[in-house]
């Protein structure tokens, strides 16, 4: 046919890709101990971000104090993002990395 728009090339997908650099791999959230907060501020806010139980917050709040750092969360790289934001906004260090 003439004037007809030729065949957009088949793309084939690599299947070589490392699975890893999926968007949907999950991210961890990492509080890192900081001489500034109280450490029942640091419970306050781990509680108030992702919703832990006082224990919980509590055993995460004394590893950062003990071990200079805490993975908190788990998730996708835009809620991670998203937490790691939360954390700043109160005055928190915190961090992401790939989940390993």
């Amino acid at each position: 046919m003439a004037g007809a728009a030729p065949a957009a090339p088949v793309v084939e997908p690599d299947l070589g890709v490392d699975e890893r650099h999926r968007a949907d791999h999950p991210w961890v959230v990492i509080v890192w101990d900081d001489p500034v907060n109280l450490m029942s501020y640091v419970v306050l806010v781990l509680r108030r971000v992702f919703g832990f139980d006082a224990a919980t917050a509590e055993r995460l709040m004394l590893q950062v104090h003990h071990e200079g750092r805490a993975l908190v969360a788990r998730e996708p790289r835009e809620r991670a993002e998203h937490h790691v934001a939360q954390l700043h906004g109160y005055g928190l260090l915190a961090s992401l990395e790939r989940d390993a």
